[in-house]
């Protein structure tokens, strides 16, 4: 099944931002510390947006299929699409910020140094200042006219049968994996204890971003990448079974990322002028000076 491309599931959110606050909604406390029940957590004074998150999902959900991961992989982890300098890249993110986003007035440079300070603030080591600072480059898929659904959102394994501790389950039920006995159950194509270096996962800006970096950054650095948004599983623990003791080990990582990607921002301003040359020198530090995309 091919999504048909049009202008409600090109643009079912009314900025990338909003998937983000969403996720603060459903977990308004940083893991560990969470008392709110579950049914209150979809409980929004604005139900406008409640509909357009429940149409980014139903659209993520549909057609984010085994064949469809493989196809994004085929067609974008080639590199092939645009050479551009780090910088540029960083001031094309600027642009997906929506001035009607309510929540702030910062744009993408000024939210990903919030991250990435509170980071420095804590004493971590510089390649996990510069994962905070990077950590949502991916979606620069945007600039290749890839919709939201195939950007944002959480993450989930495909191949094998989808959660119902992802968000808005009962879209899956138009997935036609789901109805794919050799993807419908527990383990799919996979086996148990596999690990996830051999589970693809849905398509999206931190997949892209892990295979863009991977032979830049630390292991830990790449976890964080890789599986931010994979809350079924750093939150709810929905795929164990498909973790091996290496897996375990390593989202200790993405667990002390959490709090500073889904709680970091503030409404005051960074002081960007101020910032940019310690910021230039941990790019230069890791990262090429030009990127393939």
């Amino acid at each position: 099944m091919e999504p048909q491309i049009g202008k409600n599931n090109n643009q079912p959110l009314k900025s990338l931002e909003d998937w983000e606050d969403d996720l603060v909604l459903r977990y308004p406390e940083p893991k560990g510390k969470q008392t709110k029940s579950k049914a209150s957590y979809r409980n929004y004074k604005n139900s406008d947006r409640v509909d357009t998150v429940r149409e980014f999902y139903r659209l993520n959900h549909t057609y984010q299929t085994y064949d469809f991961v493989c196809a994004k992989e085929k067609e974008f982890l080639k590199f092939d699409k645009k050479e551009m300098p780090f910088w540029e890249a960083i001031k094309f993110l600027n642009t997906l910020v929506d001035d009607s986003d309510p929540d702030t007035d910062l744009d993408q440079l000024q939210h990903l140094l919030q991250t990435s300070e509170a980071i420095r603030a804590d004493g971590h080591p510089d390649w996990f200042v510069l994962t905070g600072f990077i950590h949502d480059m991916g979606k620069v898929l945007c600039l290749f006219g890839e919709p939201q659904w195939a950007v944002v959102g959480d993450t989930f394994p495909v191949g094998c049968r989808h959660s119902d501790k992802i968000v808005y389950p009962e879209f899956f039920a138009l997935n036609p994996d789901s109805q794919d006995e050799h993807y419908n159950t527990k383990y799919g194509i996979y086996s148990a204890n596999c690990s996830l270096k051999e589970v693809k996962m849905s398509w999206g800006h931190d997949e892209y971003l892990y295979q863009l970096v991977k032979d830049y950054l630390p292991e830990p650095a790449l976890y964080m990448i890789r599986y931010h948004s994979f809350y079924a599983q750093h939150r709810e623990g929905a795929y164990d079974h498909l973790l091996d003791a290496h897996d375990r080990e390593m989202f200790k990582w993405v667990d002390k990322f959490n709090p500073y990607d889904l709680y970091s921002k503030v409404p005051v301003a960074p002081d960007v002028k101020a910032l940019m040359p310690y910021y230039e020198d941990l790019v230069a530090k890791y990262l090429p000076t030009a990127l393939r995309f």
